[in-house]
């Protein structure tokens, strides 16, 4: 009996192998764990042309109608999470391709959005370097006792920043397009407009989804509205804000300076000015990149093969 084509796409940090026990599927196929970063349409048609199974993590690399066209062989495509904006669903409905997901672990990006708002706020990368550098302090860092904490979108995300910003005594605000106040109010957050939002805040965070309608939300006009010592967090998705206009506040000093984990493209280009702006704290997106939501993505993308193989497919993307 043939063995099925299987492969675990974008482990650029060379861990998938070892999170979790994949010899489980030896009866089933042959596993291979690919660690290139995504490449141009026909670069990865031919890298995954002879696959029947593919394993992606989250949106490192976009399986687009172009790109699916290309793989006659793909039959089951499993993602980490149960939402891939990188994934044409259409495509792969119209190909006959499975599309299933995995839950998550929901903690992980929250505590990487708060030890980035600390890690800002208290300058930790510039007193840590120093203290390496063998001086000892060099600035003033910031409190949050106090303070306003704004949230752009308080979904699931938001509602956990919300939680620790209250814990750390600062007054929390949010607004998004559907939060009404009395659903705030439910979290013991205030519900603004958008743009007291962006004015009150002296910490702001961003939980969006990207769609259509977030794309781009957080503009040039947005960010004027905000305080001269105030910092922007994004850990949700790089999209969201105009990065162009971004980069403009932060060069020109307009604002304290950004926090983000999350590009409009990645890997970030060695070239690109997060790189080496001094009001930047920014690091590879790793708000989902813990070892407890690594062994839930790859133990359920597992059972997703397992459970397709059978006949039965589970988690399936509609």
């Amino acid at each position: 009996m043939t063995k099925t084509t299987i492969a675990v796409l974008d482990d650029w940090q060379d861990v998938a192998s070892g999170v979790v026990d994949w010899s489980v599927l030896d009866p089933l196929g042959q596993v291979s764990f690919l660690h290139d970063y995504p490449a141009d349409t026909a670069t990865l048609a031919e890298r995954l042309k002879d696959f029947e199974v593919i394993c992606v993590m989250r949106e490192r690399t976009l399986f687009d109608a172009a790109l699916l066209s290309r793989l006659p062989n793909l039959k089951l495509l499993v993602t980490g999470g149960m939402r891939n904006a990188a994934i044409d669903l259409q495509a792969a409905n119209k190909q006959g391709i499975v599309v299933c997901g995995t839950q998550s672990y929901k903690h992980a990006a929250p505590e990487l959005t708060w030890a980035l708002i600390m890690g800002a706020t208290r300058n930790l990368v510039a007193e840590a370097d120093s203290l390496r550098a063998g001086n000892w302090q060099i600035g003033l860092g910031g409190d949050l006792h106090g303070k306003t904490l704004g949230i752009l979108g308080l979904g699931s995300i938001g509602k956990w920043i919300a939680r620790y910003g209250q814990a750390f005594g600062m007054k929390v605000i949010a607004w998004s397009q559907n939060l009404t106040a009395e659903a705030a109010a439910e979290s013991g957050v205030t519900r603004v407009s958008k743009r007291e939002l962006f004015e009150q805040a002296d910490v702001l965070s961003v939980h969006l989804v990207l769609s259509d309608r977030s794309r781009g939300l957080v503009d040039a006009e947005a960010l004027g509205w905000m305080k001269p010592d105030a910092w922007l967090v994004n850990t949700s998705r790089g999209p969201i804000i105009d990065e162009a206009a971004l980069i403009d506040t932060l060069q020109q000093r307009r604002i304290a300076g950004a926090a983000l984990d999350v590009f409009d493209r990645e890997p970030l280009p060695t070239d690109h000015p997060f790189r080496t702006l001094d009001n930047v704290l920014a690091t590879p997106h790793i708000g989902y990149v813990t070892r407890n939501n690594y062994q839930m993505f790859f133990s359920q993308m597992i059972e997703d093969i397992q459970a397709w193989h059978a006949g039965a497919p589970i988690r399936v993307f509609s």
